[in-house]
């Protein structure tokens, strides 16, 4: 008996709720309610912006009795920058939470985000070196809805974002447990439009991460169960 793509649907945590499965991507609205949100940001990339995909997030969201506006001004490579503007949208709008929506640029930004809109400083004060997460006020981080759009990155089941520090040039990897999305919706559909090549590039991503897990001399509980 074979089984198709349409067919796959189920939930399960690890340890990020997520919930797979073609045309989920309509539960949005009711996962961001779920976390209490009532005014949610969407967060993504200049690219999908314009796609009805978007749309029909919002769409979501005002169905589930929610508010909803989107922030796209995000780089490939998201810096500083944006993390900053996105959190000006998100207290000059008065929003409660995110929807991190896209691939690794958008869901990182997003998330980098989420952890910012209750802190003060830089977000490059919390770059995963020595004991910075702790400065983090974790009732200060919004919750986090994650829709990603692409197989490579695994953001959204991650506990931190890469931003570009643009002044000196240099990726730093920022983290926090909370910056966990509390829900996933993974819908296989969003992929579809996608132009070829980016579903080849990550696609060899996912590969890659998949080897670097196998290959790995370190234990993980987690990990070690899995076939």
């Amino acid at each position: 008996m074979s089984i198709t793509v349409e067919q796959l649907s189920g939930n399960w945590n690890y340890p990020t709720s997520v919930r797979f499965g073609v045309g989920r991507a309509k539960e949005i609205g009711a996962a961001c309610a779920e976390l209490g949100m009532k005014n949610p940001l969407l967060v993504t990339d200049p690219g999908l912006a314009a796609l009805p995909m978007i749309a029909n997030a919002v769409k979501s969201c005002e169905s589930a009795g929610l508010g909803c506006a989107v922030f796209s001004n995000v780089k490939p490579n998201p810096v500083g920058e944006n993390v900053e503007e996105g959190v000006s949208v998100y207290h000059e709008g008065k929003h409660d939470g995110v929807i991190a929506f896209g691939g690794g640029s958008g869901l990182d930004a997003a998330k980098a985000i989420a952890l910012m809109v209750g802190q003060s400083g830089s977000v490059f004060d919390f770059e995963d070196v020595g004991d910075n997460w702790t400065r983090v006020k974790p009732e200060g981080v919004a919750p986090v809805v994650a829709v990603p759009t692409t197989s490579g990155t695994g953001s959204e089941v991650g506990r931190a974002s890469v931003i570009t520090d643009a002044t000196n040039h240099v990726k730093k990897i920022i983290f926090h447990p909370k910056m966990l999305p509390g829900i996933v919706i993974a819908d296989p559909e969003l992929t579809v439009g996608l132009p070829p090549h980016i579903t080849a590039a990550t696609g060899m991503d996912a590969l890659s991460h998949n080897l670097e897990a196998y290959c790995s001399p370190f234990y993980h509980p987690m990990a070690e169960a899995l076939p």
